[in-house]
């Protein structure tokens, strides 16, 4: 069975519900990139840490962009292709900058509708435009476990 939620129902604030916050189950230990560095220091990070991606964030944690790995893939057959070295290339040459994210005051029902209405798997959390963490379809689902009992 597929479950698409319709547009309609993607929230539930309007509705009056109120569920638990993402914040008790979000990442806050997030391996993030910095702009300036260089994409080899990048995609070994990523690498390192077998993440798929990970927030670009520029001097006050303000979030600039996202590299994933399909990102260093493409700078990997460009470079290659063009037999040009990468050692040189920064991350904000290949991040992606629109970077969609939800707010700490969102709740895990809003959430697990914008994880089923698009291709992401992680989402940086922010507060006051800043990261604090990322939430991840994983941690959606392990909190739909924890209250498995109740209705949420």
């Amino acid at each position: 069975m597929n479950f698409t939620p319709r547009k309609e129902e993607t929230t539930n604030a309007k509705k009056g519900y109120q569920f638990e916050s993402i914040e008790k189950y979000m990442d806050k230990n997030e391996v993030t990139l910095s702009d300036s560095m260089t994409i080899v220091d990048a995609c070994e990070l990523i690498i390192k840490h077998k993440l798929t991606g990970s927030p670009v964030l520029d001097k006050d944690r303000n979030i600039v962009g996202m590299l994933t790995e399909k990102d260093c893939l493409r700078l990997i057959l460009e470079s290659s292709y063009n037999n040009m070295p990468m050692q040189n290339k920064k991350v904000s040459e290949y991040m992606s900058k629109n970077v969609k994210t939800v707010s700490t005051e969102n709740d895990l029902l809003d959430v697990a509708n914008q994880f089923l209405n698009s291709h992401f798997r992680k989402y940086p959390v922010v507060h006051n435009g800043k990261l604090v963490g990322q939430v991840s379809r994983r941690d959606i689902l392990r909190a739909a476990m924890d209250l498995k009992r109740t209705t949420w």
